[in-house]
């Protein structure tokens, strides 16, 4: 059967894809955000995921305020990088993996989570900024993607006990599909950051830490925080972070933490990072 062998947690800052496609990784400002993810390309070169399920917020590429769904699952052939205003990132196309995908739209929506199934859409930075952090710049991504669009870009979000819950009911879909296939799920967006009003450019290093700590060792609990919480202390982006949920729920309730990054600023967030291992994969 397909098995979810590891997590992965990071932020998905645009400019950290616009200093990769600009030659800038190695200037002074972006070379210590780039150093926290060494490990991970190497980690992840090692483990050879056939499959990415990959959870992030679309930024009113694919939908905008004319179509917000709440979860959106990304079932086609393949997706396009989306044109953010001055033009596509040079990265290759994202190639899907339908069959997986339309299995896990049936097992959740029976599982009474409701999900938007969608053919045919492109992906922005929130979904191409993450593998460019993992897999670096290669002419294709070595496995196949499905995107997993999450609303917290318009109010009501998801509350982060819907997301936990929903990444349980992923875990229970991946592995009742009769395929040998090494799935990692990968949680993006956040963490603290406030983009306009008073507050723009707020960075809440505690609170940050907190929720990694939290994320991998108190889970559950970490889950009934309410979203008012993550606005007044993570700023209004703070948000994100409850995509995180859905991806520590589809593990197990223990796990191994082989890495974890954290540094202050890339642009004007904080970025976090995280891989977490399923404890049965240890021999």
């Amino acid at each position: 059967m397909a098995r979810i062998t590891a997590g992965v947690t990071t932020s998905h800052v645009p400019a950290i894809g616009a200093a990769l496609d600009n030659g800038r990784s190695a200037d002074d400002y972006w070379k210590p955000v780039f150093a926290g993810y060494e490990f991970s390309k190497e980690w992840i070169k090692a483990e050879k995921p056939d499959v990415i399920f990959l959870v992030y917020n679309d930024h009113a590429s694919a939908f905008s305020l004319d179509l917000i769904p709440t979860f959106a699952i990304g079932v086609g052939e393949r997706y396009e990088p989306a044109d953010e205003g001055w033009g596509r990132r040079p990265v290759p196309t994202v190639e899907g993996h339908p069959e997986l995908a339309w299995h896990i739209a049936q097992s959740v929506i029976q599982s009474n989570f409701d999900l938007t199934m969608v053919n045919r859409m492109d992906v922005d930075h929130g979904l191409t900024v993450p593998l460019s952090l993992m897999f670096g710049q290669p002419d294709a991504w070595p496995c196949k993607v499905i995107p997993f669009a999450v609303n917290v870009v318009q109010y009501p979000p998801p509350s982060g006990r819907r997301c936990y819950e929903l990444g349980k009911a992923l875990r229970k879909a991946v592995e009742s599909f009769d395929a040998d296939l090494n799935v990692q799920i990968w949680g993006t967006g956040g963490m603290s950051h406030q983009l306009q009003g008073p507050r723009a450019g707020l960075i809440n290093a505690e609170f940050d830490n907190q929720f990694l700590d939290r994320l991998i060792n108190d889970a559950e609990s970490l889950s009934h925080v309410p979203h008012i919480d993550y606005v007044r202390e993570a700023g209004s982006e703070g948000i994100e972070l409850v995509m995180w949920l859905i991806m520590r729920g589809a593990l197990e309730d223990r796990v191994n933490c082989l890495h974890r990054f954290y540094h202050v600023p890339a642009s004007n967030t904080a970025v976090g990072h995280l891989i977490l291992e399923n404890t049965g994969n240890r021999t």
